[in-house]
């Protein structure tokens, strides 16, 4: 097997693997599955944490996640999927923020390396084995990577702004 198809391989494996990890993520927030809160529970949970409005914050969130996901997975629209999902994650981090970095004392850890691998798999590429690959990269061209990650980073910027203005501060044990 030559270099190029290892790397089109390994770029399957990173997306399906990611994909499907974003795309659980965010079903257990739309739709309840895999012991989530559904709609419903997210949007309590939200609410919770200061994001306003509240249903609109976890619906954005679960989309992300979950549609990001799939895109990712599927290797269409890969700047898109990559830049949504990488925002999403960029809101969990500033939720988790507060907790440090490590995900055993609740902290960024895990969105922070599903939002690096979104965007890293957003700015290289589906590669070959893809959707976006079949149609002629029609939904992968250079100016959407630009404009997705701009716009991403906008929206991160705007939620994690107006979610540390609402978070109220760490209890000390």
């Amino acid at each position: 097997m030559g270099c190029v198809n290892r790397h089109d391989l390994g770029l399957l494996v990173l997306r399906a693997g990611t994909g499907a990890v974003l795309a659980a993520h965010g079903a257990q927030k739309l739709f309840g599955w895999f012991g989530g809160g559904g709609v419903e529970g997210t949007t309590a949970a939200m609410e919770a944490m200061g994001f306003h409005p509240p249903k609109h914050s976890a619906l954005a969130a679960g989309l992300g996640e979950a549609g990001g996901g799939v895109l990712l997975a599927l290797g269409l629209a890969t700047p898109a999927a990559g830049a949504a999902a990488a925002g999403a994650m960029a809101g969990a981090v500033a939720v988790h923020a507060p907790a440090g970095f490590f995900a055993q004392g609740g902290g960024y850890e895990y969105p922070a390396f599903l939002g690096f691998t979104a965007a890293a798999i957003g700015l290289t590429g589906p590669g070959r084995y893809s959707v976006d690959h079949a149609t002629g990269h029609a939904f992968n061209q250079p100016w959407m990577v630009a404009l997705a990650f701009a716009g991403s980073a906008a929206a991160a910027a705007v939620v994690g702004k107006r979610s540390r203005a609402r978070m109220p501060e760490p209890e000390e044990f």
